[in-house]
């Protein structure tokens, strides 16, 4: 465990990057035990620009980085995640590095094994996970069955170093698979691409060992952003639609129908969501379907990615997404793109 104040440092500030750049300044103001220290980029006259907006010093080298932070924001493109991680952690820093966690599992598991062996924590920026419409509806479902999720982007060049598998896709591989919990027995996918040398729209098909099935589609050539998901789920039957750019989320749930009493408001109201689907009440058998929109929590999902790390490092406590995590994301993207190519 270490002692307060750990240092910290962002490599790699363009546009993510900046953005936890100024989280981090946030964040260190609010805790006691951290220290923003500085920042590293290639482009020494960006990384001088962002050392100066947050009042931390501009680092020349990554040897220069490592002497300094105890601790490290890996945001660089995906392409050079290895080589940098792989540096850090060979040197003792503790590392969060943006999704996905290499573009290899070789890599991953070079990642993997310098972790243990330098005794270092990696983390893996996955940050859905951290998004308030997933953990509003924490503990509301039963068993996932059958999951459908859709994200679409316009077109960036900043990510085309990598295909749209590993750019957006890995968002919900790592949302399914962290529902699911189960081993992905069969993967069938189809893709293309469309404006850059990768793979720009992507649609899979994942089956796993315990029966679940979900499908997964990806574009970065649309004109509207979409990033939503929707589970139906078994022991209780239920459903729920979650939209992750807006954070809220929809329950519904298969209950005994009350007997005996009058309505509630809220069970008029939830008649009336229902008309919505049709003549779904003629076959319920005597049952009836509970509707929830939980409240989300107002939060900004990046600045607890960063919290979770810190309480990680010093507290020892568990790392919400961990290296193997990142790495079983990245073999499931691995198999969609392989799948692609077929």
């Amino acid at each position: 465990m270490l002692k307060a104040p750990l240092t910290l440092a962002v490599v790699g500030v363009g546009k993510l990057g900046e953005l936890h750049a100024k989280l981090l300044s946030e964040l260190v103001r609010e805790r006691n035990d951290a220290r923003f220290v500085g920042v590293f980029d290639i482009n020494s006259a960006r990384a001088d620009e962002i050392a100066r907006r947050f009042s931390v010093q501009s680092f020349s080298t990554l040897d220069d980085v490592a002497r300094a932070a105890r601790a490290a924001f890996l945001s660089t493109t995906t392409s050079s995640h290895y080589e940098i991680a792989k540096f850090l952690l060979s040197k003792g820093v503790h590392l969060f590095i943006e999704k996905p966690i290499t573009t290899t599992v070789r890599e991953a598991d070079e990642l993997i094994a310098l972790e243990k062996n330098h005794g270092v924590k990696l983390q893996v920026g996955h940050i859905e996970r951290f998004n308030p419409a997933l953990r509003s509806i924490d503990g509301l479902l039963g068993t996932p069955m059958f999951i459908a999720a859709e994200r679409l982007s316009g077109f960036s060049k900043r990510a085309t170093d990598v295909s749209v598998v590993l750019d957006l896709m890995i968002h919900d591989i790592d949302l399914i698979l962290s529902l699911v919990r189960s081993p992905v027995t069969h993967v069938a996918a189809s893709g293309m691409s469309v404006f850059s040398n990768e793979l720009d729209i992507a649609n899979a098909r994942l089956e796993f060992e315990n029966g679940a099935v979900a499908t997964v589609t990806a574009s970065r050539i649309s004109r509207t952003k979409v990033r939503k998901m929707r589970l139906f789920c078994a022991d209780p039957n239920s459903y729920a639609s979650l939209d992750l750019t807006t954070g809220k989320a929809e329950v519904f749930r298969l209950v005994e129908k009350p007997s005996g009493r009058k309505k509630s408001l809220k069970e008029k109201a939830t008649e009336k969501v229902l008309e919505l689907f049709g003549d779904i009440e003629d076959a319920l058998n005597g049952k009836t379907i509970e509707y929830l929109s939980p409240d989300s929590p107002k939060v900004n999902a990046l600045k607890l990615e960063q919290d979770s790390f810190l309480d990680a490092v010093l507290y020892d406590k568990p790392i919400r997404v961990s290296s193997l995590d990142g790495r079983r994301a990245l073999d499931t993207a691995v198999r969609i793109t392989t799948a692609i190519q077929r």
